[in-house]
Order: structure tokens, then sequence, then C-alpha cells
């Protein structure tokens, strides 16, 4: 072995190369592992159900299902009545992103997805940078006309798009999921994840929104991933770990974003976890916030009984 070269038994695990070529072992541990496979398509047959209105979402209330559910609910606020929507809880954990309906819709296989029926033929929409520039498109809403705002707030929706892994698939993953705590890999994330918070908070020392001075598709976008950062609620103990409260002008935006009441409905759509009356599992009408919370299905369930 030539005296620059790797040496095996430093690696992790101890004499671990690489292969040549990858094979997939099934079951290599961490949290997901029994719904991650190296191909795509369907794993049996399942159609998508289909609600009242035009705006069929098909999600969970991930911080990528939260985007839509946040714009859609502001849309509804402005007085968008086109706006109204079903949307369909996708257990992810069970795999229900595999059915043949979903794939059809979505051939990542990821939430959330959308499918506009108000027009022939419908529309198909997934990643969620997509649907919330679809929707903004279409109503005329939350994306500026004026070409230095639009290319602005373009500028930070893409940005959230190809920063957004980092959060979730990198440092969420190795500080939280993976089966093993790597130091290089928990170190190398977090130093990105810290860069891109001070890319916010830099960024809205001088701005009231990520934008500018408007309220736009950018901020829904990035407010559920960073927003939960600094809120300490994405991954235990992450709010010390890369003492989020350092950055202020981003703390300032977070609460000024999250009081808005479009924002705490659409939080709530599609949710599966934490406090029962946060969670509307469903969503096929307004009146649902206030009668079709888990909480209340359960009390109804049991009543029933």
């Amino acid at each position: 072995m030539a005296d620059d070269a790797p040496n095996p038994a430093d690696n992790f695990p101890a004499g671990y190369v690489p292969p040549k070529v990858w094979t997939w072992e099934q079951g290599n541990g961490g949290a997901f592992a029994n719904i991650n496979r190296p191909v795509s398509g369907a794993t049996h047959e399942q159609a998508l159900p289909v609600g009242k209105h035009p705006l069929q979402l098909y999600s969970l209330a991930t911080p990528n299902g939260v985007k839509v559910g946040i714009l859609l609910e502001e849309l509804l606020a402005a007085g968008h009545s086109g706006a109204e929507y079903d949307a369909w809880l996708v257990n992810i954990g069970k795999g229900e992103q595999f059915g043949s309906g979903f794939v059809a819709a979505n051939p990542n296989s990821k939430i959330p997805v959308m499918v506009d029926h108000s027009v022939e033929p419908t529309v198909r929409l997934f990643e969620s940078g997509s649907i919330l520039f679809y929707l903004a498109e279409k109503f005329g809403a939350f994306l500026p006309t004026e070409p230095h705002k639009r290319a602005e707030t373009m500028n930070w929706l893409m940005w959230q798009m190809g920063a957004g892994p980092f959060v979730g698939g990198g440092f969420g993953h190795f500080f939280t999921y993976a089966p093993v705590k790597i130091e290089y890999a928990i170190n190398r994330y977090a130093m990105e994840v810290k860069r891109q918070l001070h890319v916010l908070d830099t960024n809205l020392a001088s701005r009231e929104y990520i934008a500018g001075d408007e309220y736009t598709i950018a901020d829904m976008a990035i407010w559920p991933w960073y927003g939960a950062l600094a809120r300490g609620e994405a991954y235990a103990g992450s709010a010390e770990f890369l003492n989020v409260g350092e950055y202020e002008h981003l703390q300032r935006w977070v609460a000024q974003v999250g009081a808005r009441e479009a924002v705490r409905r659409g939080r709530m759509v599609n949710r599966a976890t934490g406090p029962l009356e946060q969670q509307l599992r469903e969503r096929h009408d307004a009146s649902d916030f206030e009668t079709n919370t888990q909480d209340k299905v359960l009390a109804r369930e049991g009543e029933a009984a």
C-alpha cells in the first residue's frame, strides 16, 4: 500500500472498502430502511381517491408537504375560492407513495402530489416548488409580476429546493435517523446547515420577508424547513446543537410568518403526528379545522363504541 493511500482499517466500519459495483442489501439499518429501494415504480395497485374540489392534494405534513398546505390556505384567506381543495393523507411509512395511482401522478414517488381537475386533460403536479409556482401563477397571488421582484422570489424558491436536502437528507439523517453516529458526517452537514442559517439571517437583516417587502411563495417554501429548525421542532436536540438562537433576524421572521392564521391551518393539513388537536389528517372543507381534527374524530369514535 502506498504511503499516502487510505488505510481501510481507518474506515467505518473498520476495513470497509467500497466495492467496484454497488449492490443493494435490504435491511441496512436506519429509519425508513423498510421503504427505501434503488428502483422506481409501483409496488401495488392503489387508485388515488378524488373528492369534490378541482384541486386534489395527496400529501403528508412533512416540511415539503406543509409548503403546499400553507399556500392553499393563504389563497383561500385572500379570497381565491377556486383554491378550495381536498387533501388526502399519504402514509409514506407504509409505502402508500408506491401505489399505482400515486406513481402515475408522480413517477418519483415523493409527497406532495397535486392533480388539477379544473382543466381537461387534468394536470399532474409533483415537486413542492413546482406546485407552489403553478398555484401562484394560476391564481395570480404571492408571486410578484414586477420583473426584479419576481426574479428575486424565484431565486429564493430555487435556493430552498436545492438547500433543503442538506437539512433533511444530510443533517437530519445523520443527526437523528442513521443507525450509528458518525462524527464526520454530522460535522459536515452541521457546518452546511449553519451556513444556510447564516445566509437567511443575513438576508433578513435588511428585509421584512425573504424576497423583499412582500410575502411570497419563497417564504412559504423556506419557512417549514428553517422555521422548524429555528423553533427546535425539526430534530430532537438540534436547536441547541446548532445554536439557532443566535440568528435573531431569522427568529423574527419565523415568528412573524408563524403567527399567520393561514400558516397555522396549513401546518395542520395531512398531519399525523404531534398534538391530536393539531392533526387534520384529511381536509375536504374549511369547517374540517373545527370539526375533524384527530381529537374530535377519536372522541366521536369513542362515543359510538
